[in-house]
């Protein structure tokens, strides 16, 4: 591979070839259930790998890919290289996708090792889940994904746990490096994190508790004091 590699981040989009019975699943419960799933038409789920590192062009990428188990079986899976944020992603001008990855544990280890046996270089491997959707009223597009994402409750997410996963939603085009990639400040960017919504509720009664301990505290600390003068 010497004098072909350069430093460039990939990713390698997984899509099964038959229908994903997960994705069906997920479909026909967030119609059935959860308001927002009104709205969605279609919905598609991927793993996305993305590479960093000293890479090869994109046919020599492709092979190491294809003969690797390590990431996708091509008995049963397509791969999809894109390789410039120029480079459009295998979404329809229609969809919006949704990276869903598991906190601390994007970083594919054996991947890594078996990269580094087949090519002598090191490059960092990461992997999340990709779910494409495809909803119905453009307008409000990006707020329903978000509101399909987080699980906040009974009616409200489905496809990340905020306990131990994290999600980027995607409305306009699709970053690279995106699992890898900072955080854009909300409202900014291409990008952004789906965060489960804090009631303002909640903190106010916290607050309102301290309030109230201290004031409950104040008259014994008084008392205290008195006796001391006594």
């Amino acid at each position: 591979m010497a004098g072909r590699e350069r430093m460039r981040v990939a990713q390698a989009w997984i899509e099964p070839l038959a229908d994903d019975p997960e994705a069906i699943s997920a479909l026909a419960v967030a119609r059935e259930r959860l308001p927002a799933g009104r709205a969605l038409e279609g919905l598609r789920r991927m793993r996305i790998f993305e590479l960093s590192g000293a890479l090869p062009e994109r046919a020599s990428l492709g092979e190491l890919l294809h003969r690797s188990i390590q990431f996708y079986n091509p008995a049963k899976e397509r791969c999809t290289l894109r390789l410039d944020p120029l480079e459009a992603a295998p979404l329809a001008a229609d969809e919006i996708g949704v990276l869903v990855l598991e906190r601390g544990g994007e970083r594919r280890a054996a991947a890594e090792r078996w990269w580094r046996h087949e090519t002598g270089e090191s490059a960092e491997i990461r992997e999340g889940i990709a779910w494409v959707m495809r909803l119905g009223n453009r307008s409000q597009a990006e707020r329903a994904a978000e509101d399909l994402t987080i699980l906040r409750g009974r009616e409200h997410g489905l496809l990340c746990n905020p306990h131990w996963q994290q999600a980027r939603i995607a409305a306009l085009e699709i970053p690279l490096p995106w699992i890898a990639g900072e955080e854009p400040a909300r409202g900014r960017g291409r990008s952004r994190s789906a965060t489960p919504d804090r009631p303002a509720r909640s903190r106010s009664a916290a607050q309102m508790k301290g309030r109230t301990d201290s004031r409950r505290r104040t008259p014994a600390k008084k008392r205290s004091a008195r006796r001391r003068q006594a």
